[in-house]
């Protein structure tokens, strides 16, 4: 674990702190945002499961307005114009969404905890598992969170921090959130912080 802990200190003694710092800074002030605003950040997460995040940034700024306004039919035709890979299902998902926004709004405004609106994402949208939900808090600016993924994962493995999980269950979800809490402790990081420096030493970028 050492070396990992070297690698993010070396990081967060870098230039690459400020990019960091203003990446989350953007994030911050969505969840105070109108809830039309919100539920982009939600279609965006709903689209990344399997999905290279670069493409689905393409492909989310291209759509825009119209994950609001679009009928199914014209959602997944777009998605399929813009090369998306899962452009019937993740339409499906989105419109069924729609019917949540005023809902989603108001959990987020009454001030309930993360975890308690991440329980409820996962329960009430469709397409939303544990990482997708993470992702959605960490994005509106839920720092506790981040997101874990194979990247994530393979980093930990590499530095014999994890085993590899065959499936990543909920039990293994937050097993693994567990780990990546202790680390972001000893590095004084919350998890957002944390999940954007492990991002870049796997693939050298911050995106979202």
């Amino acid at each position: 674990m050492q070396e990992l802990l070297n690698k993010i200190q070396q990081l967060k003694d870098s230039e690459i702190k400020g990019r960091i710092d203003t990446r989350l800074a953007e994030f911050s002030i969505i969840k105070d945002q109108q809830k039309e605003t919100i539920f982009k950040e939600l279609c965006f997460c709903i689209m990344t499961a399997n999905c290279s995040a670069g493409k689905c940034i393409e492909v989310h700024e291209h759509i825009g307005d119209h994950f609001l306004t679009f009928s199914e039919f014209e959602l997944a035709n777009k998605l399929k114009e813009l090369g998306y890979r899962f452009p019937n299902i993740r339409s499906n998902f989105i419109i069924g969404a729609r019917n949540s926004i005023s809902e989603l709004e108001n959990i987020i405004k009454s001030g309930n905890d993360g975890n308690n609106l991440r329980e409820w994402l996962v329960r009430n949208i469709k397409g939303i598992g544990y990482k997708e939900a993470s992702h959605f808090l960490r994005n509106i600016g839920y720092t506790n969170y981040g997101i874990i993924d194979f990247h994530i994962v393979d980093l930990l493995v590499k530095h014999k921090i994890v085993e590899k999980p065959k499936t990543l269950t909920k039990t293994k979800y937050l097993e693994i959130e567990s780990v990546l809490k202790s680390i972001g402790n000893k590095l004084n990081l919350n998890m957002a912080e944390l999940d954007l420096y492990l991002w870049f030493l796997e693939t050298g970028k911050i995106l979202k």
